[in-house]
């Protein structure tokens, strides 16, 4: 299927690791220039070269500190400036520590709500007029299972990731006379750094092993199995595409079947 995304500019956030990563190599894969950035220099520099490696497009990365307003508009300003556009943007952000409400302070909050809620709107405030003035552009959340089904322990991501639904489900009315598409990617338990760091903090807590962590969570799948980042990103890439023109305003699961509800 031809996604009709070769030519396109896409700005990746969060994109040196994980689902970022997979989706930056799966746009790129389509033959779409690619704006990618992240605070790890080194990990960041081989998610370009990755992604440079999968297709034929431009990439260009950015360091960048997400939870930093001023960060957001340089990450914003660099594609802009590099390609004069952006045609899709796919925002994305690291999740917040977990942990029941009483351990996280007010600070730990305002951090949660800057990181996953903020970065989003200001890079989608800084190529919106662009896209409107085109008549055609996508952006797509990734945000969680969490918003579906809230996780034990996750609070922070539960409450804030909720928000981003909230916000985009909204916008996406706003915003659809002008051609543009706004969706959500809601990754279910996939094989990340984040899940692993899940994993350690539930072994420490309920005193058994990460295997058991990981063999508990699969029994919860109807697959058995956990996702893998690419399967994820394929999804990413089709609500990013010409084909998906029609879909919007929807957050959809990539979860192998995990989220028991009807909608």
């Amino acid at each position: 299927m031809d996604f009709g995304l070769k030519g396109r500019v896409a700005l990746v956030a969060a994109s040196s690791k994980g689902l970022g990563r997979a989706v930056a190599e799966e746009l790129a894969a389509e033959g779409t220039h690619l704006v990618l950035c992240a605070r790890g220099e080194e990990a960041l520099a081989e998610a370009a070269q990755a992604a440079d490696t999968a297709g034929d497009g431009d990439v260009v990365s950015v360091i960048a500190d997400l939870s930093d307003q001023t960060s957001v508009a340089g990450v914003a300003a660099a594609a802009l400036d590099r390609f004069g556009r952006v045609d899709v943007l796919v925002n994305n952000a690291g999740g917040p520590p977990a942990g029941p409400f009483e351990s996280h302070s007010r600070e730990a909050w305002r951090a949660a709500v800057r990181l996953n809620l903020e970065s989003a709107l200001e890079l989608s405030r800084a190529v919106l007029p662009g896209m409107k003035d085109r008549g055609w552009g996508r952006i797509v959340n990734i945000t969680s299972i969490a918003v579906k089904e809230p996780v034990d322990g996750l609070i922070l991501s539960n409450s804030v990731r909720a928000a981003v639904t909230g916000w985009a489900r909204t916008l996406a009315n706003e915003v659809a006379p002008f051609g543009i598409t706004v969706n959500n990617a809601l990754p279910g338990y996939t094989v990340t750094d984040r899940l692993l760091e899940l994993a350690a903090a539930l072994s420490e807590k309920e005193g058994i092993t990460t295997d058991e962590v990981r063999a508990g969570w699969e029994a919860s799948i109807p697959m058995g199995r956990l996702g893998e980042p690419r399967e994820f990103a394929a999804l990413v890439a089709f609500l990013a595409s010409e084909r998906a023109s029609y879909i919007t305003g929807r957050s959809i699961t990539v979860d192998g079947g995990r989220a028991r509800g009807l909608l």
